[in-house]
């Protein structure tokens, strides 16, 4: 259990990291492709950074460190932001929204699997998980919201950003994020 924790820890931890970093490279893309997205993209890093303090405020009564991966989570969120907000506006929305839905669902994972047995109850974590989830619901409303009709084109962005996302999630927590998305799942349905 102990080490399922310091893995959920590690991984949003890392995983706001590389938020950060997406939205500061999209910043200074914004600057130059859509002005006018500057100030509510400084929000949304403003929140991320302060959720990346929470989980590395929350490591040490949990015997969690940060993940070795936080140079890929870095470089790999900056291009990645880089890269969306030279897009634009289009790319912009697509990137968060894909973020957002991709990290929302592993949040909903972590706090059911918390709450589904009492031995490993951690009600500070889980208020923190259910905070957090809350305002990134926000991110992705603002995305989703404001994106362009889907295309081919944008669906394979969001595919790309999403497979992206959860292929950093796996490499953090070693495949453990997939057996908790199994394990919350419940047992397969009978033929």
């Amino acid at each position: 259990m102990r080490s399922t924790v310091a893995r959920i820890l590690k991984v949003n931890h890392g995983g706001e990291h590389g938020a950060s970093r997406i939205y500061a490279a999209q910043i200074a893309a914004a600057r130059l492709r859509c002005p006018h997205l500057v100030p509510e993209l400084a929000e949304l890093l403003a929140h991320e950074r302060r959720h990346e303090q929470t989980f590395l405020a929350l490591m040490p009564s949990r015997a969690a460190r940060p993940c070795r991966l936080m140079p890929l989570w870095a470089v790999g969120g900056f291009a990645l932001g880089l890269m969306t907000g030279l897009l634009g506006r289009t790319g912009v929305f697509i990137c968060t929204e894909a973020v957002e839905r991709t990290v929302h669902r592993h949040l909903d994972h972590q706090l059911a699997w918390l709450a589904a047995d009492p031995a490993r109850a951690d009600p500070e974590l889980s208020a923190v998980l259910a905070a957090i989830q809350t305002e990134e619901e926000g991110h992705l409303t603002w995305a989703a919201d404001r994106r362009p009709r889907q295309t081919p084109l944008t669906r394979a962005l969001y595919a790309s950003v999403a497979a992206t996302v959860e292929a950093l999630i796996w490499l953090s927590t070693q495949g453990e994020s997939g057996r908790l998305s199994r394990e919350m799942a419940g047992p397969p349905a009978s033929v």
